[in-house]
């Protein structure tokens, strides 16, 4: 779900005041971009002058379908996951710096007086892994159990430096450890640091970075992201023996390369 940057949003359609033409309710489904909060609340950003959100104005209920089957040559045995919950709309300041980082083009139209973040308070989901391993997911199986104050509050620091310092660490990141491609002249970029992982992008390219533990401080994130950056050269230097592309330090400068 966090490494998607699209989803089917699906609303009840609402009826016409006043007429019985037999739409209320009808299942409408629309294509949404998609952002996260730390603790893996979904966020989107939505006009009021759009269907979907008259809906959710009428009734919130919602269903949001992630689709992981991309390049595959069976798509029906790849995984999806449909979350249902409620879309209510935030005014939580680092729910629209979280959006805005992730999708950077919506910034030309999120000041219009009409957008406003939603973010949807998940109550179940239903994960289709693969052929014949499918189940359904209660709320705390999908999401962490809060959003850690001491991150939250660092995460700008933190993807300002990590950008400005360590571009060639976000490179490796994306195409050692998240398999994407070397090719492109645009440099990838830090757009967000949660508990599980981070999140990158480049152009309209994103790439996600999963963590092998849970990060909750700013300290933590700091030795986890150099420890990706060895084990991306490591790697790096396996596949290529004598030459191991990245910058000699990792992201968080000399004193911690042996640590």
């Amino acid at each position: 779900m966090r490494g998607a940057g699209l989803a089917a949003l699906s609303t009840a359609l609402r009826g016409d005041d006043g007429q019985s033409d037999g739409r209320g309710g009808w299942p409408y489904p629309s294509l949404v971009q998609v952002a996260f909060d730390l603790d893996g609340t979904p966020l989107l950003l939505l006009s009021t002058l759009a269907d979907h959100t008259k809906n959710i104005a009428r009734d919130p209920r919602v269903g949001l379908l992630f689709d992981g089957t991309a390049g595959l040559a069976e798509p029906l045995s790849g995984p999806r996951l449909s979350v249902l919950g409620r879309a209510e709309r935030s005014e939580e300041p680092r729910h629209r710096v979280r959006f805005l980082a992730r999708h950077p083009g919506a910034a030309l139209y999120a000041g219009f007086a009409d957008f406003s973040v939603y973010a949807v308070a998940v109550e179940r989901a239903h994960l289709v892994a693969g052929f014949g391993r499918v189940r359904w997911l209660d709320r705390t199986d999908l999401l962490l159990p809060g959003v850690p104050a001491a991150l939250a509050e660092a995460e700008g620091a933190i993807l300002d430096h990590m950008n400005a310092d360590h571009a060639d660490a976000l490179r490796l990141y994306a195409t050692v450890l998240a398999g994407r491609s070397a090719d492109g002249a645009e440099p990838w970029v830090m757009t967000g640091i949660d508990p599980d992982g981070c999140d990158l992008r480049r152009s309209g390219e994103m790439a996600r970075v999963d963590f092998d533990h849970g990060v909750e401080n700013p300290e933590d994130a700091r030795v986890t992201l150099a420890g990706l950056a060895r084990q991306a050269r490591q790697r790096a230097a396996g596949s290529a023996p004598g030459s191991a592309p990245g910058a000699a330090d990792g992201p968080v400068g000399s004193d911690d390369r042996d640590g």
